[in-house]
């Protein structure tokens, strides 16, 4: 059975010490990096943009997971192409063509992956299954750090690890938000492959435990 995976998000990192703190991460064991990219309309904030992706691409040789948090991923979907960039996921509703740029993603060889926010039902998915890399399952509202775990996610977790077993899909299941030590035994039975965590790993005064203690809840 695969190991869990940690992604740390980059969003409640330090940002006047970025290279440093993902120096730490790397040591500590993350397995990813978590890249939020809000824009301020699709969420209530905003975070960084693609400068700050190029500098982190060249700070680190850890896979890195883009979250489009935005109300336009046609525009920054392109531009992603060519960052050297290894997952790329982005929400439903905000696009029209969610295929085409699946597609796009997965004949540049980036795992493509579609999020689901918490009032958005698994259904709107079922015809694009067969075609993801990954799903995002958010279980918080997406758009601010350090919230609580909102437990109905478990049940989606279990629906998507169900349907995979069912018809053999090949997607992955990853979760953000709200994730800690003392939760995470029950999300990652529930079938998730990839734990992303934020304030708990940041918080935190051992990258490195804190890391442990999410791989081995």
């Amino acid at each position: 059975m695969q190991k869990t995976q940690i992604a740390p998000s980059i969003l409640s990192a330090d940002f006047g010490r970025l290279a440093s703190e993902i120096a730490a991460l790397e040591t500590a064991g993350a397995d990813i990096l978590h890249l939020d990219i809000m824009d301020g309309h699709y969420v209530p904030n905003l975070s960084f943009g693609f400068p700050v992706i190029k500098a982190i691409r060249r700070m680190t040789s850890l896979p890195l997971d883009i979250h489009l948090m935005v109300t336009n991923p046609d525009f920054h979907i392109p531009i992603l192409l060519d960052m050297n960039v290894q997952w790329v996921s982005f929400h439903q509703e905000t696009c029209y063509h969610s295929h085409r740029f699946i597609q796009k993603l997965k004949d540049r060889g980036i795992k493509a992956g579609l999020a689901l926010n918490p009032g958005t039902p698994l259904g709107t998915l079922e015809a694009l299954l067969p075609d993801l890399d990954y799903i995002l399952v958010m279980s918080v509202n997406p758009g601010y750090s350090a919230q609580e775990f909102i437990p109905s996610a478990i049940y989606k977790i279990w629906d998507l690890f169900n349907l995979r077993k069912k018809n053999n899909y090949r997607y992955l299941i990853e979760v953000d938000g709200g994730i800690t030590a003392a939760n995470a035994k029950a999300i990652k039975e529930a079938g998730t492959d990839i734990l992303v965590s934020a304030s708990y790993i940041f918080s935190s005064d051992n990258y490195e435990q804190a890391i442990a203690a999410l791989k081995n809840a």
